[in-house]
């Protein structure tokens, strides 16, 4: 079928380069010129997974309204800065019945919403709207490495026909209606992993990630459940798996992004080094503008340590020195279910 990828970065390539695997003729919409003539040209994005050659079906350029002509899918592969403006083009170039599927880990950068909703809004359909998320680095996926994801969305026929679309002998899609659940955890899990490069760049140890994932997961479903997900999505795919590999990967840009913070490396330094969107300071921003009353400390201390100065150190101390509880099954139900 014709499937038209907006967005020829490292996720948006991988995701095109796999359903043309599958046998699907892939329009990929890039925003730099040379990314689409190096793709037609060589086969080759050059800018990101430069090392990936990519399947014949792919025909990437830079005119959006022409990647999405007779496009049966849409797949949105922005980051959550620009998922409104690309939306609203999406929009006007699309009839009313074809579903868009998200790609992107984050929430509205201008109104701190989940990104479905913004898409929802520009395309008047939020039925049309469904989000991927789960460890899925995009490196790995692009080499076929054998991973599995979830495909949420309001309209469960939505999510049964693109799970038949995605699926393949290495890539395993499970679908979820809780499309809330889905994208808090795929964003959270940023903050967290901005948090577990700290410790590494703190020099720090295994105990005290797991300490961090742990709570981390804890803290996730807090905020998740304000936002109406349900907080067992959390222990799934998109929640407890997606944050593991975000923590521990040496693909994650986030904890990348971390780790340089753990070894005194000013944030805004590091943002300009960075080619790549981390989207885990805009997701930790989003967080602390809608905090809800929730104890979030994680969060708190990813949010002082990038715009307010704080120092690492200091803020896995104050971490580790909070009023002392007890993990009894009713504190455990309180976190995961209660809120």
């Amino acid at each position: 079928m014709k499937i038209a990828v907006i967005g020829a970065g490292s996720w948006g390539t991988a995701m095109a380069a796999h359903l043309a695997y599958l046998g699907n003729q892939i329009s990929l919409w890039a925003r730099e010129p040379e990314v689409a003539e190096g793709i037609n040209s060589k086969a080759r994005n050059p800018l990101y997974l430069r090392d990936l050659n990519l399947p014949a079906r792919i025909m990437a350029g830079n005119d959006i309204a022409h990647a999405l002509k007779q496009a049966e899918i849409v797949v949105m592969a922005v980051p959550s800065r620009w998922t409104r403006q690309v939306a609203e083009e999406v929009a006007r170039n699309i009839n009313a019945e074809i579903p868009v599927l998200n790609l992107a880990k984050g929430f509205d950068y201008e109104t701190g919403r989940r990104l479905s909703e913004t898409i929802g809004e520009e395309l008047g359909e939020a039925g049309r709207v469904a989000v991927l998320s789960g460890p899925n680095h995009a490196e790995e996926v692009a080499k076929r490495v054998a991973s599995a994801t979830v495909i949420a969305s309001a309209d469960p026929d939505v999510a049964r026909r693109l799970q038949g679309i995605f699926s393949s002998d290495y890539f395993r899609v499970y679908i979820n209606n809780d499309i809330a659940g889905v994208e808090v955890g795929g964003a959270y899990k940023n903050i967290i992993a901005i948090a577990a490069g700290v410790l590494d760049g703190l020099g720090l140890g295994d105990n005290t990630k797991a300490t961090l994932i742990t709570r981390g997961l804890a803290e996730m479903a807090r905020f998740g459940s304000r936002l109406g997900a349900n907080p067992i999505t959390f222990s799934g795919l998109s929640g407890i798996g997606d944050l593991i590999v975000t923590c521990i990967s040496r693909h994650s840009r986030n904890r990348r992004f971390g780790e340089r913070l753990g070894r005194g490396e000013p944030p805004d330094r590091i943002l300009r080094e960075t080619k790549m969107v981390v989207e885990g300071v805009y997701a930790t921003r989003a967080v602390m503008a809608r905090t809800h009353g929730i104890d979030i400390p994680i969060a708190e201390s990813v949010y002082q340590v990038i715009d307010r100065h704080a120092k690492p150190a200091e803020m896995v101390e104050r971490l580790m020195t909070r009023g002392l509880k007890e993990e009894s099954e009713e504190n455990l139900y309180r976190d995961f279910l209660l809120t």
